[in-house]
């Protein structure tokens, strides 16, 4: 395995090489420098959207439905069964939620999915949770084609600007349509922005990335989503549904990626977040927001049966 330096690690995030000579609690600090020195000063950008009981998905699937957890069985001294668990009786709050699938908000795909052969999210490896990040824009061509999907000529010219993409990789597709998120009808609408089948096989076999992502719920418009179907078939995973394509460097940042791993899941509610170098103009810092105690609001949670959550 090739070793990286740890000043090109410092450069990449906008650091100078002063910060790794500065003092440390321990001779040997293992990765706690690489924190120090690169993390803790980078932007952190939130892709992900919230989930709520009115954001758009395929109509086959339904919409979730949010409520307010009920005791299942008499607790004595404590609640009785069918009573609502409330601040004011018991001290906590706990939410029900229906959530008719697990194609759902921002996703990250297994292969399982569509290839029961393949690892479903439970069986995905631990690798998984931090790469460098690609971020490929077709939004000035989606603006005169909403249907417009990425072809292998958009990488090449991507690629004669910003470099070749690296392997192992994690390449988003800018397209804007996350933009309309706030309308739960955006997942009926046609045509959408899509990924074509020659540049997946570009992206996987040519540039060996670990997975590609798109702001719509699916990857392309053909009539029996070949482009899917070829990922899956071939083992390979995808996010759908990410956010926030603009705030985000097309090269030089990283991703986070995190799931619940439902046992047997065949789909998987997911968080990325971007983590871009300390000089970009989007995101947030270690220490800027409060984390660790969170912050206090003014305004307290309280269910609202006209949201259908909670809100402030």
């Amino acid at each position: 395995m090739r070793k990286i330096a740890k000043t090109s690690v410092l450069a990449a995030f906008g650091l100078s090489a002063t910060a790794a000579a500065m003092p440390v609690a321990a001779a040997d600090d293992g990765l706690w420098s690489v924190y120090n020195d690169a993390f803790k000063g980078a932007k952190y950008i939130e892709l992900s959207h919230v989930i709520t009981p009115k954001l758009p998905v395929w109509i086959g699937f339904g919409t979730p439905t949010f409520a307010q957890t009920k005791s299942a069985v008499d607790v004595e001294g404590y609640s009785k069964k069918g009573d609502t668990f409330t601040f004011e009786k018991q001290g906590f709050e706990a939410t029900s939620y229906v959530l008719p699938t697990d194609q759902l908000g921002t996703q990250l795909d297994p292969p399982a999915h569509w290839a029961p052969e393949y690892p479903g999210i439970d069986e995905l490896p631990a690798t998984y949770t931090l790469r460098p990040l690609v971020v490929i824009s077709i939004e000035d061509k989606v603006a005169k084609d909403a249907g417009y999907h990425l072809q292998v000529s958009d990488i090449e010219e991507f690629e004669k600007a910003h470099g070749k993409i690296p392997e192992g990789s994690v390449v988003f597709v800018r397209s804007g349509w996350s933009k309309g998120w706030s309308d739960p009808d955006l997942a009926k609408k046609r045509p959408f922005p899509g990924v074509s089948l020659d540049a997946l096989k570009f992206l996987h076999l040519e540039r060996k990335i670990l997975f590609h992502g798109h702001e719509p719920l699916d990857t392309d418009t053909t009539p029996t989503l070949e482009g899917e179907y070829w990922l899956m078939h071939n083992g390979y995973a995808q996010a759908e549904g990410v956010n926030n394509l603009d705030q985000v460097k097309e090269t030089g940042c990283l991703v986070a990626i995190g799931f619940p791993k439902f046992q047997g899941g065949v789909g998987g509610y997911a968080r990325y977040v971007g983590i871009c170098p300390s000089d970009w103009k989007f995101g947030v810092s270690v220490g800027e927001v409060a984390d660790a105690p969170l912050q206090k609001f003014d305004k307290p949670l309280k269910w609202s049966d006209e949201a259908g959550t909670r809100v402030r």
